[in-house]
């Protein structure tokens, strides 16, 4: 499994405690120094079967700078992932990825049952 998280994270850090409280190892992966790639992005979309805004930090200060809100339903899905790949920080994290599933954000009752 990875574990792509931003380490300052309170959510990140209940995850990873979490994590370690199931006996599930993970590679950690930092988010801000080793953001994912156009390529990771577009995979772990398709694992997850969710929309693609989930996968955008919504809470992020990047995302409201950048006035997402009102700009990401006029962008075409090529766009969106080119800007995801970006800057780690636009990423909605944690992200639990294992081999035919990828989560965004932390929700125990879905991480249990992730593979």
């Amino acid at each position: 499994m990875l574990f792509v998280c931003y380490p300052k994270c309170s959510t990140c850090k209940r995850a990873q405690a979490w994590l370690a409280a199931q006996g599930i190892e993970a590679e950690v992966r930092d988010i801000r120094e080793n953001n994912p790639n156009e390529e990771e992005l577009r995979r772990w979309h398709a694992m997850s079967g969710l929309p693609l805004k989930r996968f955008f930090n919504t809470s992020g200060q990047q995302y409201r700078a950048l006035g997402l809100k009102d700009k990401l339903p006029g962008m075409s899905e090529d766009e969106q992932f080119a800007l995801l790949a970006t800057d780690g920080m636009l990423v909605k994290r944690p992200i639990l990825v294992g081999e035919e599933s990828a989560y965004p954000g932390f929700k125990e009752e879905v991480w249990a049952a992730l593979k």
